[in-house]
């Protein structure tokens, strides 16, 4: 008898295992193939626009993606230097080999934590509860939860040009029953799609005819630790090129031989509008005469390089076709071809916020189940679903981030209140309170439930508060501290205006020319880089900050007045028929909830909170 069982071993289901296993409760793991665990299947790299925010929140919280990013770097950099600090964000090529082999160590070495090779094909209930897992072969194993991160596994069809085959992501088995038992139980299961590029022999590539592209040359890290694995001058660089007319003639040609256009009749799935394959790019953007492709490296033990932004389902001469047609690959050999996968899903407005469905009590989903794409949204929401399966059995109330707190936050209430129709993929414009929830402040943010919650360290959350203490210390420093027209001939040297009364250095700071470095001379302490960092921020765009706060303290009043959990809508004939539509599928908890439903306008929301009221 276990705690916990979690199904599926991708990035999701090692986050909530080992969530549930650090806290103390006895925890399976249970995968269709054990060197599968974290397994990128796709793009060997981790973090990007906002997916890279979401990493160090994972970290802030006692996750493990970060950690293991740091120990597999080939290369790293800070996306959207040039602008502002909403939009700045990691990205890291991860070696494919060595981030799935550090993650199962992680795994096998995790007390309270047990890994089976098995596939699961029906969960087990009682009345309305989840009583464990029905294995293939007919064994049951009862645990008091199950969280389901089954990735794109279910009924899972690999499709190339005309030809379908039921396998997984590398000709796995998929789990054939799993969701038609779902569905027998009451959920919506959604069908989506996915794709992936073909992978190049690198020797094969004519590299002076793409642009190099280098990782940054100062030493960075995802995990808050700042532990350095890597060798910051012998990164790994990546390369890119773009399409050409003829390319784009080649796909144009043969698109009824393309999975997605006419090569299968029988294509139920949606594919993801944020990560679209080649054949989508060159039929929706038909003004655009070049598409930006990267050459990126996929693991130093072997020959493989990812041609990122070339996912297609054409049949394999094709892609030859198609692949030598592009700059310095003209002679390149594929060495695995691309394809397009279709799956199941089910629907994500069945959830609660802590990721329990609504129909089975005590049972959780997380990942590519929940209808998302990408690695980094699957690992958060095993991780949420990890902590809420285990603080439910010790009945205690679930955490739940609020879209001001984090970007995990954001992106469950998204799944939840507006559901998907494609792949979800998280993006910097979907946070409206983008600039509260900083790359740079995510342990600011979040460290604190991480710790309260088991999975931070004492000895790291005392560096965490000393480094809360230094930038108060620091920020009372700048604000103290006044410089005078003594000072102009040195403020001249900054290019910014001259002071006809004093100032002080946080008024200072706020001129957009002047860099927090410049100056530190007035100061009486040494502080480091992260924390002169806060306070550069603070300063020059504290107006923008204390607007957002404000726009947060109103978000926060509507969610405070509750929406009973039977609300019968129908009574209210003020309202208009879609809302009483959309407002009885998602059955929100809040009217602040209410608000962000598609489909339910202000005056829906009035009358419902006047109703409210009374």
């Amino acid at each position: 008898m276990y705690d916990i069982i979690v199904v599926g071993g991708g990035h999701a289901g090692c986050e909530a295992a080992l969530a549930s296993a650090r806290r103390g409760h006895k925890t399976l793991l249970i995968t269709g193939n054990i060197d599968n665990i974290a397994d990128m299947p796709c793009n060997p790299s981790i973090g990007g626009s906002a997916k890279g925010i979401v990493v160090r929140e994972i970290d802030a919280l006692g996750g493990e993606m970060g950690r293991c990013a740091d120990k597999s770097l080939l290369q790293i950099k800070m996306l959207n230097r040039a602008k502002g600090p909403a939009v700045r964000s990691l990205r890291a090529q991860a070696d494919k080999i060595t981030y799935p082999k550090n993650m199962i160590n992680t795994l096998k070495k995790t007390t309270n934590l047990d890994i089976k090779e098995a596939l699961v094909k029906d969960v087990i209930t009682k009345g309305n509860i989840v009583n464990g897992v029905l294995l293939e072969d007919d064994t049951s194993i009862n645990s008091k939860a199950v969280i389901l991160t089954t990735g794109t596994y279910l009924n899972a069809d690999i499709m190339v040009g005309n030809t379908r085959h039921r396998e997984g992501p590398h000709g796995e088995k998929p789990s054939n029953y799993l969701s038609d038992n779902l569905a027998k139980k009451g959920f919506n299961i959604k069908r989506l799609k996915t794709g992936t590029p073909p992978r190049i022999l690198k020797s094969s590539i004519d590299f002076d005819k793409a642009k190099i592209e280098l990782g940054d040359s100062e030493e960075l890290t995802f995990s808050f630790d700042n532990e350095i694995f890597y060798d910051v001058k012998k990164q790994i660089p990546c390369h890119l090129i773009y399409t050409t007319p003829k390319t784009h003639e080649i796909i144009l040609n043969n698109l009824n031989k393309s999975s997605m256009y006419g090569g299968l009749d029988d294509i139920k799935g949606i594919g993801p509008r944020y990560c679209p394959s080649i054949e989508d790019k060159v039929v929706r953007f038909k003004d655009k005469e070049r598409h930006q492709l990267f050459l990126e490296p996929e693991s130093l033990f072997y020959d493989d390089i990812y041609l990122q932004g070339f996912s297609t389902s054409m049949p394999t001469d094709i892609q030859e076709d198609m692949v030598h047609s592009l700059p310095g690959l003209e002679k390149a050999k594929i060495l695995k071809y691309a394809y397009a996968i279709e799956y199941d899903a089910i629907d994500s407005k069945q959830l609660k916020f802590s990721l329990e469905t609504k129909i089975i009590e005590n049972l959780y989903t997380a990942g590519q189940i929940n209808g998302t794409s990408g690695y980094e949204e699957a690992a958060c929401q095993g991780l949420i679903a990890g902590i809420n399966a285990s603080l439910k059995l010790e009945n205690k109330e679930p955490l739940v981030l609020k879209r001001s707190e984090a970007y995990i936050g954001v992106l469950i209430d998204d799944l939840i209140t507006k559901g998907i129709r494609d792949p979800y993929r998280l993006l910097t414009s979907r946070a409206e309170y983008r600039l509260l929830l900083r790359s740079d402040n995510a342990d600011l943010r979040l460290t604190d439930y991480g710790y309260k919650l088991g999975l931070i360290s004492d000895d790291r959350y005392n560096k965490f508060n000393e480094k809360k203490k230094a930038i108060q210390m620091c920020m009372d420093e700048f604000k103290s501290v006044r410089v005078t027209p003594k000072e102009n001939d040195y403020l001249a040297t900054l290019n910014t205006e001259i002071l006809s009364a004093g100032m002080s250095l946080y008024e200072l700071l706020k001129r957009p020319e002047i860099d927090v470095t410049s100056l530190t001379k007035y100061l009486s302490n040494e502080y480091d880089k992260a924390v002169l960092e806060q306070i550069a921020l603070e300063a020059k765009y504290e107006g923008y900050i204390k607007k957002s706060l404000i726009d947060v303290r109103k978000m926060e009043k509507a969610e405070k007045t509750k929406i009973p959990e039977n609300f019968d809508y129908d009574s209210l004939h003020n309202l208009a028929s879609e809302a009483k539509q959309k407002l009885k599928e998602v059955r929100p908890d809040t009217i602040g909830q209410a608000q962000r439903i598609s489909g339910v306008n202000p005056a829906d929301i009035s009358i419902l909170t006047m109703y409210l009221k009374g």
